[in-house]
């Protein structure tokens, strides 16, 4: 009959410390990547311009299409063979580049719920299309966005489990090598689904505060 040893838990606590670091480190990096391309492709979504429009929905189908796990494996065997990103650059990567798909969606949700008179006004005082949206919309738009971006931040912490594929030296792929020398994969899995619960627990809270601060100020 098994009998469980929760010891190879404290002895251990160091690699699943640095683990930890290592995840969200790498979330928040690709979230930061994520942003900026999800801007841009956002703003490109609802351009007016049809072949901007049509490369970027091309983009952001591409990418919410194509399952993380695969486009991890090319990143890293494929475009990391050319520009020699090695597996941390290669996780970071394709993290941002699938994220930033769904930040692009966020933000032009954002940009399009900010009524449409905005604009106008915006552009019958003299500004021109891009001081309108840099000064007028995207403020407003960004206090809409701002739940749904922390939340994308939860979302790719708990993808970033799969970049231990990659040989990422993770949460996930620390928990994996100690299953293989101490065969103790109830407690080492189950301790990690705890931490994992609790960093993604903790970012909810904090969301839901954020929440309610800036749904206060409307």
């Amino acid at each position: 009959m098994y009998q469980p040893d929760w010891s190879v838990i404290p002895q251990n606590m160091g690699l699943f410390l640095e683990g930890i670091l290592l995840t969200l480190e790498i979330s928040a990096l690709a979230l930061v990547i994520s942003i900026p391309i999800g801007i841009i492709l956002g703003l490109c979504r609802i351009s007016k311009n049809k072949i901007i429009s049509f490369l970027a929905t091309t983009y952001i189908e591409i990418m919410r299409g194509v399952p993380l796990l695969v486009l991890l494996f090319w990143i890293f065997f494929v475009m990391g063979r050319f520009l020699q990103l090695g597996p941390y650059w290669s996780a970071i990567v394709g993290l941002a580049a699938f994220s930033g798909a769904f930040v692009a969606e966020i933000v032009r949700a954002g940009i399009q719920s900010v009524p449409r008179g905005q604009m106008e006004a915006a552009r019958s005082s003299g500004m021109s299309y891009v001081q309108a949206m840099r000064l007028i919309i995207l403020p407003q738009a960004f206090r809409k966005v701002l739940p749904p971006l922390a939340s994308q931040f939860i979302i790719l912490i708990k993808d970033s489990s799969l970049v231990s594929v990659i040989s990422v030296v993770d949460l996930t792929l620390v928990a994996k090598n100690l299953v293989a020398t101490s065969f103790r994969s109830i407690e080492v899995w189950t301790f990690v689904a705890v931490l994992y619960f609790i960093m993604t627990f903790t970012l909810s809270q904090i969301i839901r505060f954020l929440e309610k601060k800036y749904n206060s100020y409307d």
